[in-house]
């Protein structure tokens, strides 16, 4: 959950970049960084470690000046040392910059500068950035349009924020796609930048938000905004409210909402110091399995309660189709209650969010004592669960406070396929070309994420229409069935209304008597997820005037003239389409329950953790 935060104005800018990274510690990191300009000198400090580090480095040889930015790291690419910490330069230490994203065609980029005569210090794609910049002002551009020309360059989504020393009194930051947010802070001769609005409130309320493809330059006195074409943009500045709910939200009205669209970047951190990808592969030390152990295993149980079952359904199709063990999805308030059959060659993951679900943690134990190997999913690190399990994959979604799960869902979806993809690698189902292949489509979903939450449009007006049905039917087939299921439990648990997922084929064998115009049939229906049989099961719904609302990849026109409504998802890898799907479903459900007045983020009867059986 990388930070980024950025000062310019009168007052010395260390002390306030500290403080800036010190309200950004709960999005969790494992370095931090920061760079201030000193007349036309930049200085910089880095520490592997937390914010406490950095501040002592920064009492022991404190640097001096009135604009700086700052940075708190997850790992991606390259491991956890201070040459990968944030900022990086370039080849002068002239510019500095700090990003959150993954640089999809970072090797691609890195190859070129290198053959320029450009030198590298660090392992991390961030570092093609300041050279990109570095390059197009070498041909004659001004610094802000240096940094346009070098965002366009790049692949994927992102959230930047640079500066270069004999530049003086700015600072450019810029966003592509739903890599995280960037808030933009109005004070009286100073301005502020960061990822996260806990970060500024202290310090105004008056913001403004960059929108994906937007570019803001900074200086003291205010900011001008465009788009990366260097056309002037219109960017609305607001006043926050700044009591601590609001700024927690945000800016969004409701937890849930934030979440959604937090999930661009939770993937990353997901992906951060588990995947490598020059060369391609992935490392999974929480693990706790050597090869010989993942060698040796004849099945895998995975269990779940609620959404953590529905992530443990599709984590189990993962499991068999790249890793080839035998693997199964179970209820673990039922698990335990039926003897079942465990050995010291069965691995049982056990998936969930807080890690003190307490049907989970009775199934855990029995499982250590029946012998069993047993890895944990989860969200919150020193939880129960993590106590009781061998390892733990941690999903690194940062803190979820709406009732209804989203971006833990997402995150421990990613964790599954990284551990099937893990296991298929280690017994030799997975070739190196296979894992490279996966890996590459893997760097590609933080923006495959972001687009689908750009992709369709007013979801107000959609919610509108469908908001007086009795009854919801989420039908998918193949990868796509647990996400199915998921969508029904959002939909139900937000807005009140009965749900139900399953088999799009299911359908005709009971369930296809509930439709009637009062039936939303909910239709998960993209290019890779057997839609030709989907199509069939749509038409049977048509056939008895049951409106379908179908989830489908962008430019599937027959799909759009077959069915009411379509949410379009971008073209996305096979193994992908699940998660991609995942997000349109969520926004679905948001906006029915508010539409229909519900309490979205604390949904009635509902808790977040459930600690009874």
């Amino acid at each position: 959950m990388c930070g980024i935060f950025g000062y310019i104005g009168e007052r010395d800018a260390p002390d306030l970049l500290i403080d800036g990274l010190r309200r950004l510690e709960y999005r969790g990191y494992d370095s931090a960084g920061i760079a201030v300009a000193n007349g036309a000198h930049l200085q910089i400090r880095k520490v592997v470690g937390k914010v406490h580090a950095l501040g002592a480095l920064l009492d022991a040889d404190p640097p001096h000046g009135t604009r700086g930015i700052a940075h708190t790291r997850w790992a991606t690419h390259g491991g956890l040392t201070e040459a990968n910490a944030h900022p990086h330069l370039d080849d002068v230490g002239d510019i500095a910059v700090v990003h959150n994203g993954i640089v999809e065609n970072y090797d691609e980029l890195k190859r070129r500068l290198i053959d320029q005569g450009h030198s590298f210090h660090s392992e991390t794609d961030t570092e093609v950035i300041p050279h990109l910049i570095e390059s197009h002002v070498a041909l004659g551009l001004d610094f802000p349009d240096a940094v346009r020309a070098s965002v366009r360059e790049l692949r994927g989504a992102h959230a930047i924020v640079c500066m270069r020393g004999s530049e003086p009194g700015l600072l450019v930051a810029a966003r592509a796609g739903n890599a995280g947010g960037i808030a933009v802070g109005y004070g009286r001769g100073e301005m502020f930048v960061a990822s996260d609005l806990s970060a500024i409130a202290p310090h105004t309320a008056s913001v403004a938000f960059l929108a994906p493809g937007e570019v803001a330059v900074v200086s003291p006195e205010g900011a001008d905004f465009s788009d990366l074409e260097g056309n002037p943009s219109h960017v609305k500045r607001g006043t926050i409210s700044t009591d601590a709910l609001s700024v927690a939200r945000g800016g969004y009205k409701h937890f849930m909402l934030k979440e959604i669209y937090e999930q661009p970047e939770g993937v990353i951190n997901a992906l951060s110091g588990r995947t490598s990808f020059s060369p391609a592969g992935v490392t999974l030390d929480e693990a706790s399995l050597t090869r010989e152990e993942i060698s040796a295993l004849g099945r895998v149980v995975l269990l779940g309660m609620g959404t953590s079952l529905y992530a443990a359904q599709l984590g189990a199709l993962y499991i068999e189709e790249l890793a080839r063990i035998p693997a199964t999805a179970e209820d673990a308030s039922e698990f335990r209650y039926r003897n079942p059959v465990l050995d010291r060659d069965t691995l049982v993951v056990a998936v969930g969010q807080s890690g003190e679900t307490a049907d989970t943690l009775e199934a855990m134990h029995h499982v250590r004592r029946a012998g069993a190997r047993l890895l944990a999913v989860v969200n919150v690190e020193g939880s129960q669960a993590t106590q009781v399990a061998e390892g733990t994959l941690l999903t690194h979604s940062g803190p979820e406070i709406s009732v209804a799960s989203s971006k833990t869902f997402t995150n421990s979806l990613v964790c599954l396929l990284l551990l099937a993809i893990h296991l298929g690698a280690e017994r030799g189902a997975l070739t190196p070309g296979d894992v490279g292949g996966l890996v590459h489509d893997l760097a590609h979903l933080p923006a495959l994420l972001g687009s689908a939450l750009e992709a369709n449009g007013d979801y107000s007006a959609l919610a509108h229409r469908y908001e007086r049905m009795r009854r919801w039917l989420f039908v998918g087939r193949g990868l796509l069935r647990p996400i199915a299921n998921e969508g029904a439990m959002k939909l139900k648990e937000t807005s009140y209304v009965h749900a139900e997922g399953m088999t799009a084929a299911m359908l005709k064998h009971g369930p296809i008597a509930l439709v009637d115009p009062e039936t939303a049939v909910v239709a998960l229906a993209p290019a890779g997820g057997m839609r030709e049989k989907t199509l069939g099961n749509i038409n049977e719904v048509l056939a008895r005037e049951g409106p379908v609302l179908a989830v489908a990849t962008e430019g599937d026109e027959e799909v759009a003239r077959l069915v009411s409504d379509v949410l379009w998802i971008p073209q996305s890898p096979p193994l992908l389409e699940p998660i991609v799907c995942t997000l349109p479903l969520q926004l679905l459900a948001y906006h029915i329950a508010e539409a229909k007045g519900a309490d979205v983020d604390q949904p009635r009867n509902l808790a977040k953790t459930v600690t009874v059986e």
